[in-house]
């Protein structure tokens, strides 16, 4: 994998290979749909209230039934808007995705459920119409599930990427593995259940339960590859063993483009990173101080959530809504969405602050795993102070003072909202030590963590009454360069991501994310 990361590196003078141009006529389908399966829509529940966004760490759980699952597939993959122009209209989702080509495909299997079916099977999730496509039914369910419980499954269809960006389109998917997993997590939350991604399947066992290795389940310049699948629970529960079950398979997967671009390298890269069948990763546990959040339904926040495209340069953020933010991308294994991840922590924050009241402007270090404090301010810049901030509970360090404005535009691929932001940031891997200790399908979960962290800015900036968005493309070596790491492969940058106050377009309209369903 440190091939297929230093071939599809940025630089100022150098961009990773990408298509000559967009064909338009040959944009995919941002839709997955399976001709001749049984189709059925879940309730909405758009109306129905959600827990305030800083109590869903205690929520007592609700029962598993055709409502609940609706407004948790809805909440959690489900469409939050359309946006129209004269001549175009597209839809954006709760989880977001590298420039809204959404590669991540949903799928659960279900205990048998009024309303839903008489027997156990797995499902297609369409965000579309907020439904399921039922794609075998099964004879019996791969594990002995908790009552109340289900599985959840994510999958990656990397075309829909590689169409826009390229080489580069395999990190991305990865990142909205992690975006999406972050999102589940949310929404579950939101009913009292926990989201637990499984540490024991390996790819060909999650692919071959998704039929992914079957006729029909995709066009062959469509690949879908399996990515993880997780536990959906009431209860804390750990980890459960999957068994290969036979069942009656439908429908037949649409073809998404009239054309395709082959990018080799993609298919090298899942093959160099495919993950084994492994034993259960022992559960890790941290706990980090708590700030007081925001008392608004969580549903309105995940559902108003949007990637800003311009900044304005004149808005800053509170010292506190900024340390809120940050504290909740700490790997607390009690709060969503990281009792999600089942694995350690391995991303540090390296923060460009540009306007936050009470804080100086400068070069910022978050340490989000103090095992890794020592090695990665050994291998940092030897003049950067370390200074702990003051007055703050988190592991948050001053590296240097100064106004680092253009340089945060200019790492991040000359994007302005980097530097017009109140504060922008880079995440830095232990990549590594990571890859060393658990193979190169680390990688993936690398990408997997920073995409999750994406999330909890997305929504703490919402909250906040500001806005986030996502940077794939920065400088990755122009990067280290910043901070002394040059040379040093065993810290990579993997993802930035700027917060401030969005600058809205106006000739866009916005419509309501399911309207199209009765008319509206």
């Amino acid at each position: 994998m440190h091939s297929y990361h230093d071939r599809t590196k940025h630089a100022s003078g150098r961009y990773a290979a990408g298509p000559a141009f967009l064909d338009w006529d040959c944009q995919p389908n941002p839709f997955r749909e399976f001709e001749g399966a049984r189709r059925l829509l879940l309730p909405l529940g758009l109306d129905r209230p959600t827990p305030a966004f800083s109590q869903l760490d205690s929520v007592a759980p609700s029962p598993l039934n055709a409502a609940t699952l609706g407004l948790f597939l809805e909440l959690a993959l489900g469409l939050s808007a359309w946006k129209e122009i004269p001549g175009a209209r597209w839809a954006l989702r709760n989880n977001p995705s590298s420039g809204n080509l959404h590669p991540t495909e949903g799928w659960v299997i279900l205990p048998p459920l009024d309303g839903i079916g008489e027997a156990p099977a797995l499902y297609h999730y369409v965000p579309l119409f907020n439904g399921l496509e039922e794609r075998c039914r099964m004879e019996r369910l791969p594990a002995d599930l908790p009552p109340g419980s289900f599985l959840l499954a994510l999958s990656s269809i990397a075309w829909r990427e590689a169409w826009k960006y390229g080489e580069r389109a395999f990190r991305y998917c990865q990142h909205d593995v992690g975006h999406a997993l972050a999102a589940a997590s949310y929404a579950g939350a939101c009913l009292g259940w926990r989201v637990r991604a499984l540490t024991v399947p390996g790819d060909e066992t999650l692919g071959r339960l998704l039929g992914l290795d079957r006729p029909g389940a995709f066009h062959r310049h469509e690949g879908e590859h399996p990515d993880l699948i997780a536990l959906v629970s009431p209860d804390p529960v750990g980890e459960v063993a999957l068994a290969a079950v036979a069942g009656e398979w439908f429908g037949e997967a649409n073809r998404l483009s009239e054309d395709h671009e082959p990018w080799p390298v993609i298919d090298e890269a899942f093959a160099a990173s495919l993950r084994p069948d492994s034993p259960a990763v022992m559960p890790w546990s941290a706990r980090f101080p708590r700030l007081p959040g925001s008392a608004e339904a969580a549903g309105t926040l995940i559902r108003r959530r949007r990637s800003a495209q311009r900044m304005d340069r004149a808005v800053g953020i509170g010292r506190d809504a900024f340390m809120r933010c940050l504290a909740r991308t700490l790997p607390d294994s009690a709060t969503a969405p990281w009792w999600a991840f089942p694995w350690s922590p391995r991303l540090a924050l390296s923060l460009f602050v540009h306007r936050v009241e009470g804080l100086a402007s400068g070069l910022y270090m978050l340490v989000r795993d103090a095992d890794s404090l020592e090695r990665l301010r050994a291998a940092c810049d030897a003049d950067f102070a370390w200074a702990a901030v003051e007055d703050c509970p988190l592991p948050l360090y001053l590296l240097q003072t100064g106004d680092l404005r253009w340089a945060a535009s200019h790492l991040s691929c000359q994007q302005a909202i980097a530097g017009h932001g109140a504060f922008s940031l880079g995440m830095i891997a232990d990549f590594g030590r990571t890859l060393d200790e658990d193979g190169a399908w680390a990688y993936r979960r690398l990408f997997w963590e920073a995409g999750m962290i994406g999330q909890v800015l997305y929504l703490e900036a919402t909250a906040a009454g500001v806005s986030g968005t996502g940077i794939g493309c920065y400088h990755d070596d122009e990067m280290h360069d910043l901070l002394g790491l040059r040379g040093d492969v065993a810290w990579q940058s993997l993802y930035h991501f700027t917060v401030g106050g969005a600058i809205d377009d106006t000739r866009i309209a916005t419509q309501p994310a399911y309207g199209h369903l009765s008319g509206g």
